[in-house]
């Protein structure tokens, strides 16, 4: 490839890889299409009420109007590119939002000007803190009745502990919001609504409208002072302050993670929306900004960081992978270096070594194909067998892995039945690259009922995969009701041993094994070692031996689920000369260890979910109640924004249906969220 191909740092400095991010519902899918309206990538509005919106590609987003996986588009504004990720709202496709989050630079937070600040506005943004990831605000839905930017803009500080700082205020509330006000600029602004907002129109302020403004404004410039003090000394004198110096102090301020812009207007109604384009360009970071990119080097396991460079290896993020057509489509992220079709790389996570026969761009359900990506691109590519969500990519010759993506266990599992053995086996298949394009979903096969257990985050994800194999493969498996996802531990220590001898054919196996077993803290896993001395034994039994272990700990004593945080210790071998080999050790451990489990107080792990109902005071009184009634712990209660918040914890076991429960609690007044917090033994 020529170098003249190649991006230059203004190049890079121009590119923003951002997310939409907020509660179901709040208008970031509506946002997202307005931004690829009005800069040319689409040349038709669609709506998400309507079903027709760019971004929900998928029947079952359409369907239901809100955002399911993460879509990928690019445009150009100006001199800036922007690759944006629509991410879900929905708690059950949390770990959409995480994979977003793990590759972005910057996000937009989008917030509806009635709700203000909602659940899972704040699961979202505490995701993105922990990538400390600068953001924007939009409050949406001005139009609204009901609307109130300034109780907006207090939610955010208090809600979510961030520094809103508008940079812009609204022209009238509710029915009466006309326009917004330009807080750095100082220009009234009306949108066009014959020609869907493409023509806006700026207007000098009056002197009523600038006595109006002036609290907020003062704000701003005591903000972006902080960041340059000649701007204070210039307000304060009465001259005029450039608007270009104020947004680069402002943007200082944002990259620095010490304020949050705020911006505002109406998506549906096409409002405001160009701004916030303007705002991504004028105050979110590009690659350049954020700090370098770390890994680990596997041969000396030590911390690596690489600066963003087309120059530098390789150093790629798959994100997210989907199954298109029956072929696999590996999104990703460049940290460094450069990727061409038709390269070879080394998958670092799988070792193993994956061609790439395409490159795309993304725009949601459409592909530009490209020829080379560099560092800090967000591109598609096609031809990798091996790719799964969270694998590193880079140079056989410069080794680097970077941080996986956040696991999540799957709590809800139910069971699928094919309708007769043809349709059994294109189930298994389909099954499968559903497995690779989530990986929040999780497949057994029950050996006793021949059932296919299938688990994910919820029962609206559970629901989507199905609807998703009859569309796309006219399939039509029965499902049964969704069950709670169990696991097993032990609560005493305890010691198993067993001797399996057994001649099949014209051999004897034979194996003795003596271990033990004792509970570890919650989340710790499991733990098997060995007290033998390994140089005295054949590594092939010892293999075996653990082998059997973790066989056996993939069904529990109780009710046959997975056991966890469990230490495994074996104690002692014996052989048999002529008879001792690695079938026999693997029976003997298995048997031994079944026997433990028995003696050790086995006890049921059951997914603890934490819980927040939102509800006026009025209802407290019966949300607790219906809290007890479900065997919640109330954790904590606390006022916000004029309504009660309830914080506890409940099994998940109890919480099916909760939500019509709630509904009829508090005549349709409350809302909530909750999200998987850890398996726990319930007393």
């Amino acid at each position: 490839m020529s170098k003249s191909n190649a991006p230059s740092a203004k190049t890079l400095a121009n590119l923003r890889n951002i997310g939409i991010i907020a509660h179901i519902d709040a208008g970031k899918t509506t946002l997202t299409e307005r931004i690829l309206y009005y800069s040319g990538v689409i040349h038709r509005l669609g709506e998400v009420h309507e079903g027709t919106a760019t971004m929900d590609y998928m029947p079952e987003e359409q369907e239901r109007g809100i955002t399911i996986t993460s879509a990928v588009t690019s445009c150009q504004w100006g001199d800036c590119m922007i690759n944006i990720i629509d991410t879900p709202g929905h708690v059950d496709f949390t770990i959409e939002v995480e994979r977003s989050l793990r590759v972005l630079d910057g996000a937009v937070g989008v917030f509806c000007g009635v709700s203000g600040v909602q659940p899972q506005s704040e699961t979202v943004w505490r995701q993105s803190e922990s990538y400390q990831v600068p953001k924007l605000a939009f409050v949406n839905k001005m139009d609204r009745p009901g609307a109130d930017f300034q109780a907006v803009v207090e939610s955010i500080r208090t809600r979510l502990r961030a520094n809103p700082l508008p940079v812009e205020c609204p022209d009238g509330e509710g029915p009466e919001f006309q326009g917004v006000f330009d807080l750095v600029g100082l220009k009234r602004i009306r949108f066009d609504q014959e020609s869907s907002g493409f023509e806006f129109t700026r207007f000098d302020l009056t002197d009523e409208e600038k006595v109006r403004i002036a609290p907020w404004r003062d704000r701003l410039i005591e903000a972006a002072a902080e960041e340059d003090e000649e701007i204070l000394d210039l307000y304060l004198s009465g001259e005029e302050v450039d608007a270009g110096r104020i947004r680069a102090a402002l943007r200082q301020a944002t990259l620095g993670r010490k304020i949050v812009p705020v911006l505002v207007g109406s998506a549906l109604r096409n409002i405001g929306i160009q701004q916030v384009m303007d705002a991504i360009c004028d105050y979110l970071p590009s690659p350049l900004d954020v700090p370098p990119a770390t890994g680990i080097d596997p041969e000396t396991g030590s911390r690596k960081a690489f600066p963003v460079s087309h120059k530098e290896p390789l150093s790629a993020l798959v994100f997210k992978v989907t199954m298109d057509s029956g072929r696999k489509l590996a999104m990703m992220r460049l940290y460094s270096g450069q990727l061409g079709s038709g390269d070879t790389v080394f998958n670092i996570t799988q070792g193993q070594d994956e061609r790439v026969a395409r490159l795309f761009r993304l725009h949601a359900g459409r592909r530009e194909k490209i020829e080379t990506a560099f560092a800090g691109d967000m591109v598609g590519a096609a031809g990798m067998k091996y790719a799964r969500t969270g694998d590193t990519l880079c140079l056989r010759s410069a080794p680097i892995l970077l941080e996986q993506i956040a696991d999540y266990k799957p709590v809800i599992s139910l069971a699928i039945e094919p309708r007769n053995s043809e349709e059994g086996e294109k189930l298994d298949e389909v099954l499968e690259k559903y497995l690779l394009e989530d990986p929040t979903l999780d497949l057994r096969h029950d050996e006793e009922t021949g059932q296919i257990i299938l688990s994910g985050m919820g029962e609206l994800h559970l629901e989507v995969v199905l609807e998703r194999i009859k569309r796309e493969y006219k399939l039509d498996p029965r499902a049964g009701k969704p069950q709670v996802v169990y696991q097993e531990t032990v609560t005493a220590k305890a010691r198993g041993a067993a001797q399996f001898r057994r001649e099949l054919g014209d051999e004897t196996h034979f194996g003795e094994v003596s271990l033990s077993v004792e509970p570890l803290q919650r989340g710790e896993g499991r733990d098997i070692s060995f007290a033998v001395d390994p140089d005295l034994w054949p590594a092939a039994w010892l293999q075996a031996v653990e082998e059997g272990i973790v066989d056996c700990l993939q069904s529990g004593v109780i009710k046959g689920y997975p056991v966890q945080d469990i230490r495994v210790r074996v104690l002692g071998l014996e052989r048999r000369e002529g008879e001792s080999g690695p079938v026999g050790y693997r029976m003997a451990a298995m048997m031994a260890l079944k026997d433990a489990l028995a003696a050790a107080t086995p006890r049921l792990l059951e997914p603890v979910m934490w819980m927040e109902v939102t509800v006026p005071e009025d209802f407290v009184g019966d949300v607790v109640g219906l809290l007890g009634s479900k065997g919640a712990k109330i954790e904590n209660m606390l006022d916000r924004a004029g309504q009660k918040v309830v914080q506890g914890l409940a099994p998940l076991g109890r919480l099916f249906g909760f939500s019509t429960d709630l509904r009829s609690a508090t005549q349709g007044r409350a809302g909530f969220v909750m999200k998987f917090s850890r398996f726990d033994v319930l007393e």
